[in-house]
């Protein structure tokens, strides 16, 4: 082992590297070897760093080229999909986010996912009205000018169906991390806190719920406790720094942080203040937790802590062949922060502690990495969270064992990725 001209030790493979790269005339940076030494053969100058290439060759587009900027077309692939056969229509369906090809924690607004009632629906600022009613000293009606003039709060919340993996209950079901876990997004989202309209309203004494509902076919609506309305709830208009995406409610959409993600409902018309819960459709046949022995239970809004590798996985298998690996995935939980996620590469039988990105947020996402020097063998991976209540994610034996197998929602169980020597990997389950 000797040194390079920068002071670093050179292995004998580098040096002879180096030296061909020196014999071509040209100086190779540690990326350029790699690149070369995939795809030239030895000693041969790579001609994407010897050659002028047509990018640097000629002008490029102008500044009004794309007025509104879109992702560059090699990466059409980023795109949110749907699994034709899980719904008789897409009018009331689903789609899912792409988050195996994306890193950090924020979803771009045009990646996350969507889920509809009745399908996305146009409704203009100027037409916009939002009403208050019921137990209240003075129903009011909001236009989308009045609420821009209260004082505005912000905040990184994630946004995730009750129904996401649920079709991973009775097992191992579609083969990708877009499909087993998408049914999420992270996003930033500005707007005024629910607490500061029903002020303005007055909310008299027996008011102890609101039913909020949207303005699309459906009317979908939800039951929320008095207790969280007047907490961290949001009547949000601005996603990740501009006006929600149509898709996403626009112009106005409830955020409930931390709760599942049927109850942020978009398109918001009104809110009613009532004394009971109004039990609607969305909270009795829908959206209820079916256990065991065939009864449902209600009210399980929170989504507990839940994490998944995102790369490897079925949609990003190992390309490179052995050596250098990094693990990368998300974390989160309805409860609070993400303090710790261990990655298993063993199915569960061995345990090590993840590198958090950055410290975890409440009800945000978070992103973890766990390298490793692959050697080619299988690996069955996994990840668990462990939020700042201690809960820590529980595996799918333990959820069946109070929720069975015939359940929908809630389903927060680790995920396995079966990682096969050629690279490639399958969604499994460990018994």
């Amino acid at each position: 082992m000797s040194d390079d001209i920068s002071g670093r030790p050179t292995s004998p493979a580098r040096r002879s590297l180096l030296r061909a790269g020196i014999a071509a005339g040209v100086a190779l940076p540690a990326g350029a070897l790699a690149a070369r030494a995939q795809g030239t053969a030895p000693g041969t100058p790579d001609p994407l760093i010897t050659e002028v290439q047509d990018w640097a060759r000629y002008t490029g587009d102008g500044v009004d080229a794309t007025p509104y900027g879109m992702p560059i077309h090699f990466e059409d692939q980023v795109v949110r999909r749907n699994v034709p056969w899980l719904t008789a229509d897409p009018i009331s369906s689903i789609n899912f986010t792409p988050i195996h090809e994306l890193d950090g924690t924020i979803t771009p607004a045009g990646c996350a996912f969507e889920r509809h009632h009745s399908g996305a629906i146009e409704l203009s600022k100027p037409d916009y009205r939002l009403m208050i009613n019921g137990l209240v000293d003075r129903p009011l009606v909001f236009t989308y000018d009045d609420l821009t003039r209260f004082p505005r709060k912000a905040g990184v919340y994630f946004c995730e169906c009750a129904a996401n993996s649920g079709m991973e209950w009775a097992g191992a079901q579609l083969n990708g991390v877009q499909f087993t876990q998408g049914m999420i997004h992270n996003m930033e989202y500005v707007g005024v806190s629910l607490k500061t309209l029903l002020d303005e309203a007055g909310v008299k004494p027996e008011g102890k719920w609101v039913y909020v509902e949207g303005a699309d076919a459906s009317s979908n609506g939800r039951s929320i406790p008095i207790e969280k309305a007047l907490d961290d709830v949001l009547v949000a208009f601005k996603a990740n720094g501009e006006a929600l995406r149509k898709e996403h409610g626009y112009p106005v959409r409830l955020v409930v942080p931390g709760w599942e993600g049927n109850m942020w409902v978009k398109w918001l018309r009104r809110i009613e203040v009532t004394d009971a819960a109004v039990e609607s459709r969305e909270e009795t046949s829908k959206y209820t937790d079916t256990m065991a022995d065939g009864t449902s239970r209600k009210w399980t809004w929170v989504m507990d802590a839940k994490s998944v590798i995102t790369a490897p996985s079925p949609q990003v298998p190992i390309a490179h062949g052995p050596g250098p690996l990094v693990i990368t995935g998300l974390a989160w939980s309805g409860r609070g922060a993400v303090t710790r996620v261990d990655v298993s590469t063993d199915g569960g039988k061995s345990w090590q502690t993840a590198r958090l990105a950055a410290p975890g947020v409440p009800m945000a996402m978070t992103r973890f990495y766990f390298d490793l020097n692959w050697d080619g063998s299988e690996l069955l991976l996994q990840s668990r969270a462990i939020d700042e209540t201690g809960y820590v994610q529980p595996t799918k034996d333990a959820l069946r064992a109070i929720r069975g197998e015939n359940s929908v929602y809630h389903n927060n169980a680790i995920q396995t990725w079966w990682i096969k020597p050629d690279g490639s990997a399958e969604n499994v389950e460990v018994s």
